[in-house]
């Protein structure tokens, strides 16, 4: 007998590229701009950590009731690495747009995986 499907709740991966690096690089920063992300896609936050990378750059989560956000930046590279897995109503494009704007991500590249069976 097989399983039917089930889905718990969609993933996106995005890549912000070309940022400018000095918006990337320290906690304060990033942290305030994930957490305004994460107000505007309309994501019920948790709690949030923060982990300062020395000489610079970034990891960060913030856990939300409908899942989590993470970041990880690379100043160097002027890239981050974005997550949110949403299994709630929230609007993830929202949170996207507005770290491409406060990042000044050139490019924003963007996957959809659909979690579940």
């Amino acid at each position: 007998m097989g399983q039917s499907e089930k889905s718990f709740g969609q993933h996106y991966l995005v890549e912000l590229i070309s940022c400018d690096p000095e918006k990337i690089k320290y906690v304060q920063d990033v942290k305030k701009v994930l957490v305004q992300a994460a107000k505007k896609s309309q994501a019920t936050i948790v709690k949030s950590f923060f982990h300062q990378y020395e000489p610079y750059g970034v990891t960060g989560i913030i856990l939300i009731c409908e899942s989590h956000f993470s970041v990880h930046t690379w100043p160097e590279d002027n890239y981050a690495a974005f997550d949110i897995l949403t299994c709630g109503e929230m609007f993830p494009e929202r949170a996207i747009e507005d770290l491409k704007l406060n990042f000044q991500a050139k490019e924003v590249r963007t996957k959809i995986i659909t979690r579940g069976f």
